[in-house]
Protein backbone atom coordinates (compact mmCIF):
# COMPACT_ATOMS: atom_id res chain seq x y z
CA UNK A 1 0.00 0.00 0.00
CA UNK A 2 2.71 2.41 0.74
CA UNK A 3 3.15 2.43 -3.66
CA UNK A 4 -0.30 2.41 -4.96
CA UNK A 5 -2.75 4.78 -3.61
CA UNK A 6 -4.60 4.56 -0.47
CA UNK A 7 -8.22 3.23 -1.71
CA UNK A 8 -11.26 5.15 0.05
CA UNK A 9 -14.93 4.77 0.64
CA UNK A 10 -16.98 7.70 1.32
CA UNK A 11 -20.27 6.95 3.11
CA UNK A 12 -22.40 9.44 3.94
CA UNK A 13 -26.30 9.85 3.90
CA UNK A 14 -26.63 13.02 2.13
CA UNK A 15 -25.50 13.52 -1.23
CA UNK A 16 -24.09 16.45 -1.09
CA UNK A 17 -21.97 15.54 1.98
CA UNK A 18 -20.42 12.62 -0.01
CA UNK A 19 -19.73 14.56 -3.36
CA UNK A 20 -18.06 17.19 -1.23
CA UNK A 21 -16.26 14.62 0.77
CA UNK A 22 -14.71 13.09 -2.16
CA UNK A 23 -13.45 15.71 -3.89
CA UNK A 24 -11.38 16.21 -0.63
CA UNK A 25 -10.05 12.87 -0.51
CA UNK A 26 -8.83 13.02 -4.41
CA UNK A 27 -6.84 16.38 -3.74
CA UNK A 28 -4.70 14.68 -0.90
CA UNK A 29 -1.88 13.32 -2.42
CA UNK A 30 -1.63 9.16 -1.67
CA UNK A 31 -5.53 8.46 -2.12
CA UNK A 32 -7.88 7.61 -4.39
CA UNK A 33 -11.82 7.35 -4.14
CA UNK A 34 -12.54 4.23 -4.61
CA UNK A 35 -16.70 4.50 -4.22
CA UNK A 36 -19.29 6.26 -1.96
CA UNK A 37 -22.19 4.64 -0.46
CA UNK A 38 -25.44 6.26 0.70
CA UNK A 39 -26.39 3.55 3.35
CA UNK A 40 -24.86 1.25 6.01
CA UNK A 41 -25.63 -1.76 4.11
CA UNK A 42 -24.03 -1.05 0.62
CA UNK A 43 -21.30 0.40 3.04
CA UNK A 44 -20.93 -3.26 4.14
CA UNK A 45 -20.89 -4.92 0.87
CA UNK A 46 -18.47 -2.05 -1.02
CA UNK A 47 -16.27 -2.81 2.31
CA UNK A 48 -15.44 -6.59 1.26
CA UNK A 49 -14.20 -5.73 -1.81
CA UNK A 50 -10.91 -3.45 -2.08
CA UNK A 51 -10.93 -0.53 0.01
CA UNK A 52 -8.18 0.07 2.38
CA UNK A 53 -10.09 2.89 4.28
CA UNK A 54 -13.80 3.82 5.27
CA UNK A 55 -15.01 7.55 6.02
CA UNK A 56 -17.74 6.46 7.65
CA UNK A 57 -20.70 8.60 9.38
CA UNK A 58 -22.58 7.45 12.02
CA UNK A 59 -25.93 8.11 11.32
CA UNK A 60 -27.04 6.40 8.07
CA UNK A 61 -30.79 5.82 7.12
CA UNK A 62 -31.07 1.75 7.24
CA UNK A 63 -28.57 0.65 10.22
CA UNK A 64 -26.46 2.84 12.55
CA UNK A 65 -22.38 3.61 12.09
CA UNK A 66 -21.93 1.59 14.72
CA UNK A 67 -23.34 -1.47 13.55
CA UNK A 68 -21.54 -1.09 10.54
CA UNK A 69 -18.08 -1.00 12.41
CA UNK A 70 -19.49 -3.95 13.94
CA UNK A 71 -19.67 -6.00 10.77
CA UNK A 72 -16.60 -4.65 9.42
CA UNK A 73 -14.80 -6.06 12.13
CA UNK A 74 -16.17 -9.91 11.21
CA UNK A 75 -13.70 -9.22 7.96
CA UNK A 76 -10.75 -9.71 10.43
CA UNK A 77 -7.87 -8.36 8.58
CA UNK A 78 -9.38 -8.20 5.16
CA UNK A 79 -11.73 -5.13 6.63
CA UNK A 80 -10.51 -1.46 5.76
CA UNK A 81 -9.49 0.93 8.57
CA UNK A 82 -12.34 3.39 9.19
CA UNK A 83 -12.33 7.14 10.30
CA UNK A 84 -15.18 7.87 11.61
CA UNK A 85 -16.74 11.64 9.96
CA UNK A 86 -19.62 12.65 11.60
CA UNK A 87 -22.06 14.83 12.93
CA UNK A 88 -22.57 12.83 16.02
CA UNK A 89 -20.31 13.83 19.26
CA UNK A 90 -22.28 11.73 22.01
CA UNK A 91 -20.33 9.92 24.67
CA UNK A 92 -22.17 6.76 23.59
CA UNK A 93 -21.40 6.53 20.24
CA UNK A 94 -17.82 8.03 20.05
CA UNK A 95 -16.85 5.34 22.68
CA UNK A 96 -18.77 2.92 21.11
CA UNK A 97 -16.51 3.86 17.51
CA UNK A 98 -13.82 4.09 19.59
CA UNK A 99 -14.17 0.53 20.68
CA UNK A 100 -14.21 -0.68 17.29
CA UNK A 101 -10.58 0.28 16.91
CA UNK A 102 -11.38 3.32 14.50
CA UNK A 103 -8.10 5.23 13.20
CA UNK A 104 -9.33 8.65 14.20
CA UNK A 105 -12.85 10.47 14.67
CA UNK A 106 -13.77 13.91 13.04
CA UNK A 107 -16.81 15.80 14.07
CA UNK A 108 -18.84 17.18 11.36
CA UNK A 109 -18.72 20.19 10.04
CA UNK A 110 -14.60 20.24 9.42
CA UNK A 111 -12.69 21.84 7.18
CA UNK A 112 -10.82 20.50 4.03
CA UNK A 113 -7.61 20.88 5.60
CA UNK A 114 -8.66 19.54 8.71
CA UNK A 115 -9.33 16.42 6.41
CA UNK A 116 -6.05 16.51 4.86
CA UNK A 117 -4.27 16.31 7.90
CA UNK A 118 -6.22 13.58 9.23
CA UNK A 119 -5.59 11.50 6.21
CA UNK A 120 -1.77 12.56 6.21
CA UNK A 121 -1.45 11.24 9.69
CA UNK A 122 -3.16 7.95 8.97
CA UNK A 123 -1.09 7.92 5.30
CA UNK A 124 2.36 8.03 7.25
CA UNK A 125 0.54 5.61 9.72
CA UNK A 126 0.40 2.73 7.10
CA UNK A 127 3.33 3.76 5.20
CA UNK A 128 5.41 3.20 9.24
CA UNK A 129 3.31 -0.09 9.36
CA UNK A 130 4.36 -1.02 5.99
CA UNK A 131 8.32 -0.51 6.85
CA UNK A 132 8.21 -2.46 10.04
CA UNK A 133 6.58 -5.38 8.76
CA UNK A 134 9.07 -5.57 6.48
CA UNK A 135 11.60 -8.37 7.40
CA UNK A 136 15.57 -6.70 7.28
CA UNK A 137 18.01 -7.95 4.66
CA UNK A 138 20.95 -9.52 5.82
CA UNK A 139 24.56 -8.50 4.68
CA UNK A 140 26.60 -10.69 3.00
CA UNK A 141 28.50 -11.06 6.62
CA UNK A 142 25.44 -12.51 8.16
CA UNK A 143 25.15 -14.52 5.48
CA UNK A 144 28.27 -16.46 5.12
CA UNK A 145 28.19 -16.85 9.03
CA UNK A 146 24.54 -18.47 8.72
CA UNK A 147 26.44 -20.78 5.99
CA UNK A 148 29.62 -21.28 8.03
CA UNK A 149 29.46 -24.64 10.20
CA UNK A 150 28.45 -24.24 13.52
CA UNK A 151 27.46 -20.24 12.95
CA UNK A 152 24.34 -20.63 15.10
CA UNK A 153 25.24 -20.72 18.33
CA UNK A 154 22.43 -21.46 20.59
CA UNK A 155 21.91 -21.00 24.33
CA UNK A 156 21.20 -24.76 24.79
CA UNK A 157 24.34 -25.64 23.12
CA UNK A 158 26.35 -23.25 25.49
CA UNK A 159 25.00 -24.22 28.50
CA UNK A 160 25.78 -28.12 27.97
CA UNK A 161 29.60 -26.66 26.71
CA UNK A 162 30.26 -24.55 29.77
CA UNK A 163 28.13 -26.06 32.59
CA UNK A 164 27.50 -22.90 34.32
CA UNK A 165 24.66 -21.63 32.85
CA UNK A 166 21.44 -23.42 34.69
CA UNK A 167 18.33 -22.56 33.06
CA UNK A 168 15.64 -20.66 35.21
CA UNK A 169 13.07 -22.89 37.32
CA UNK A 170 10.56 -24.46 35.34
CA UNK A 171 12.23 -24.67 32.07
CA UNK A 172 13.89 -27.84 30.75
CA UNK A 173 16.74 -28.12 28.34
CA UNK A 174 15.09 -31.17 25.90
CA UNK A 175 12.19 -28.77 25.47
CA UNK A 176 14.50 -25.68 25.21
CA UNK A 177 16.21 -28.01 22.41
CA UNK A 178 12.65 -28.60 20.67
CA UNK A 179 11.49 -24.81 21.01
CA UNK A 180 15.08 -23.73 18.85
CA UNK A 181 14.37 -26.36 16.26
CA UNK A 182 11.53 -24.72 15.41
CA UNK A 183 12.77 -21.62 15.18
CA UNK A 184 14.95 -20.12 11.30
CA UNK A 185 17.93 -17.77 11.39
CA UNK A 186 16.09 -15.55 8.41
CA UNK A 187 12.40 -15.63 9.01
CA UNK A 188 10.61 -15.19 11.94
CA UNK A 189 8.09 -17.43 13.36
CA UNK A 190 5.23 -16.25 16.08
CA UNK A 191 4.57 -17.92 19.50
CA UNK A 192 1.11 -19.63 18.08
CA UNK A 193 3.55 -21.26 15.31
CA UNK A 194 6.23 -22.43 17.72
CA UNK A 195 3.75 -23.82 20.48
CA UNK A 196 1.90 -26.06 17.41
CA UNK A 197 5.14 -27.09 16.23
CA UNK A 198 6.56 -27.71 19.69
CA UNK A 199 3.11 -29.16 20.47
CA UNK A 200 2.52 -27.15 23.30
CA UNK A 201 0.71 -24.33 24.89
CA UNK A 202 1.73 -20.65 23.65
CA UNK A 203 2.03 -19.62 27.58
CA UNK A 204 4.77 -22.65 27.65
CA UNK A 205 6.11 -21.53 24.56
CA UNK A 206 6.43 -17.63 25.16
CA UNK A 207 8.49 -18.72 28.50
CA UNK A 208 11.11 -20.08 26.65
CA UNK A 209 11.33 -17.80 24.07
CA UNK A 210 11.34 -14.98 26.49
CA UNK A 211 14.42 -16.56 27.67
CA UNK A 212 15.81 -17.23 24.67
CA UNK A 213 15.81 -13.66 24.16
CA UNK A 214 16.95 -12.73 27.35
CA UNK A 215 20.19 -14.59 26.73
CA UNK A 216 20.61 -13.35 22.81
CA UNK A 217 20.22 -16.88 21.34
CA UNK A 218 16.91 -15.30 19.43
CA UNK A 219 16.28 -12.20 17.82
CA UNK A 220 12.98 -10.19 18.52
CA UNK A 221 11.16 -8.36 15.60
CA UNK A 222 7.55 -6.91 15.31
CA UNK A 223 5.17 -7.33 12.29
CA UNK A 224 2.63 -5.15 11.90
CA UNK A 225 -0.95 -5.86 10.62
CA UNK A 226 -4.20 -3.66 9.17
CA UNK A 227 -5.02 -2.87 12.73
CA UNK A 228 -4.41 -3.51 16.53
CA UNK A 229 -1.19 -4.75 18.12
CA UNK A 230 1.71 -5.80 16.52
CA UNK A 231 2.62 -9.75 15.82
CA UNK A 232 5.97 -10.28 18.07
CA UNK A 233 7.59 -12.61 15.86
CA UNK A 234 11.54 -14.51 16.82
CA UNK A 235 14.57 -15.39 15.24
CA UNK A 236 17.29 -17.72 15.74
CA UNK A 237 20.54 -14.72 16.07
CA UNK A 238 23.53 -14.97 14.27
CA UNK A 239 26.77 -15.04 15.89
Amino acid sequence: MSEASIRVLVVDDDRGARALHCGFVDDVSGFTVAGAAGTGEDAVARSASGVDLVLLDMRLPDISGVEVLHRLRTLGGDGPDVLVISSSNDQTTVRQALAARVVGYLVKPFTEAALRARLERYREQVQARSDAGRERPLAQGEIDRLLATGGIRTVAAATRESGTRPLPKGLALPTLDRVLAALDAVTGRSVAEVAEDCAMSRATAHRYLAHLAETGAIVVAHRYGRRGRPEVLYRLAPV
